[in-house]
């Protein structure tokens, strides 16, 4: 507050900006002389002046509702409701639930033993070991913030002890921790599922190939650049320490065996997963590693509530805007406008990659997919594109989003746990966020890479 009172010129410059830019947008949507062009210039107008995603919505929709069409009002109500009434939708609170018990209670800290155990002794070891932690919560967390909070918060600060600058191991966690939103369960691809009515199943095996392959790729650079740096590495630790730290940290890893494994057989449904993963990180926290207590739980209980509540108000004022995307048939239009082109899949997945990081620079994961996945799901399926393997590059394509500013949740997390800038934080990301640019490519011109295990799984 002091620096902003020292500044005032500064603010006052960056303020004119924000207005200036806002009224450009509406301008622009005006001169586009129709329907779809005001609807997106105006949510760009007023997500220019600092509004939050969620009220920048809903705005949008009342105001194209009283204005630009005869659609009955009533049918916002309605739609407020129905939009988040799906059983799938049940599955979100239930992650963030098992993410925060998960966080809480202990479970990270044993992967992180054990990881350190495995690939400690190499060159960058308390860094590799904070990725493949990363990958090992990310398999039972399905929240790429929780898994930053949780990994972070304990690795960072051995890192240091140990040597490494807080720059590096910033940025080497702030990248990692995007694996969880990649990794089996994945708060955004429930909501990518609820959106183009994908399979979740399919979804949550589909993204762990990739997630294997991110995890290597970023390994790689991390251990070449600790190894030009020589940063520290830990002591080789004998086959039986391993099988110990491994043992220690059983109770986690075989969430992820309850999830895939009910999952597979049939047993319950995706959100059901979702339930059941929240109540075994329960029992787990707090009766088998016993490090969240009884008197901690309603506090995390809360916690919990008050993130879901935020991420379904964001969820139900994005379904309204979809809604309106509908009702003025602009998906249709867009992919009628890609086909005319001519354009074959190799093209538009390019196009739809560039939309993608575009719209990840302004908008938080859920409410990106909830608007763009709509628009870009008939086209693809009209040019023989699997709608798992859209969701899987949209979901990478998200990750790029949460470690860059201006919306990098990640990022932003990061910087809390290092007490690092954010503008010092996005230099020290930028090795391991061109090496996720170039995973992206990957996973976009590879389909095989997501599609083989779904597929050797008879789940779609």
């Amino acid at each position: 507050m002091t620096a902003a009172l020292a500044r005032p010129g500064v603010m006052s410059a960056r303020a004119t900006t924000a207005t200036i830019a806002a009224i450009l947008a509406i301008l622009i949507g005006i001169a586009l002389t129709s329907n779809s062009g005001m609807i997106f210039a105006l949510l760009v107008a007023l997500m220019l002046t600092g509004m939050p995603i969620s009220i920048a919505l809903g705005l949008t929709v009342l105001v194209f509702m009283f204005t630009m069409t005869s659609v009955p009002i009533q049918s916002v109500g309605l739609k407020l409701f129905t939009g988040i009434e799906k059983f799938e939708i049940m599955a979100v609170p239930f992650f963030i639930l098992a993410g925060n018990f998960l966080t809480h209670g202990g479970v990270a800290r044993r992967m992180i033993d054990f990881a350190s155990s495995m690939v400690g002794h190499l060159h960058g070891g308390l860094a590799l070991a904070g990725i493949v932690a990363c990958a090992m919560f990310a398999l039972v967390c399905g929240s790429s913030v929780a898994t930053v909070v949780a990994i972070g918060s304990i690795v960072l600060p051995e890192m240091v002890r140990n040597g490494y600058p807080m720059r590096f191991g910033a940025g080497v966690i702030t990248v990692a921790g995007s694996l969880g939103i990649l990794m089996l369960p994945s708060i955004p691809k429930v909501i990518y599922a609820v959106a183009t009515n994908t399979s979740i199943g399919a979804l949550f095996v589909a993204g762990l190939l990739p997630g294997i392959l991110l995890t290597f790729m970023l390994c790689v650079v991390t251990w070449w650049i600790a190894r030009k740096n020589n940063y520290a590495r830990l002591a080789r630790r004998d086959w039986l320490e391993r099988w110990r730290a491994f043992r220690r940290s059983i109770w986690g890893l075989m969430l992820v065996v309850i999830i895939i494994g009910g999952i597979y057989s049939g047993i319950f449904t995706a959100t059901e997963a979702a339930a059941m993963a929240a109540v075994y990180s329960f029992f787990v926290s707090v009766f088998v590693y016993k490090d969240l207590k009884f008197r901690d739980v309603p506090k995390v209980l809360l916690n919990s509530a008050n993130m879901s509540a935020m991420l379904l108000y964001i969820i139900t004022n994005a379904v309204l805007f979809s809604f309106i995307l509908t009702n003025e048939n602009i998906p249709n239009a867009l992919a009628d406008w890609f086909l005319a082109k001519n354009l074959n899949w190799v093209e538009f997945l390019l196009i739809a990659n560039v939309m993608l990081l575009i719209a990840g620079n302004f908008m938080e994961p859920s409410s990106c997919i909830l608007i763009m996945a709509p628009i870009l799901y008939p086209t693809a399926v009209s040019l023989g594109i699997n709608p798992v393997h859209l969701g899987i590059l949209i979901d990478v394509n998200m990750e790029v989003g949460l470690c860059h500013p201006p919306v990098g949740l990640n990022l932003y997390v990061a910087s809390g746990i290092s007490r690092l800038g954010i503008t010092e934080l996005t230099k020290a990301v930028l090795p391991w966020l061109v090496t996720m640019l170039v995973f992206l490519v990957i996973v976009t011109y590879w389909p095989e890479l997501s599609l083989f295990l779904p597929r050797a799984m008879h789940m779609m």
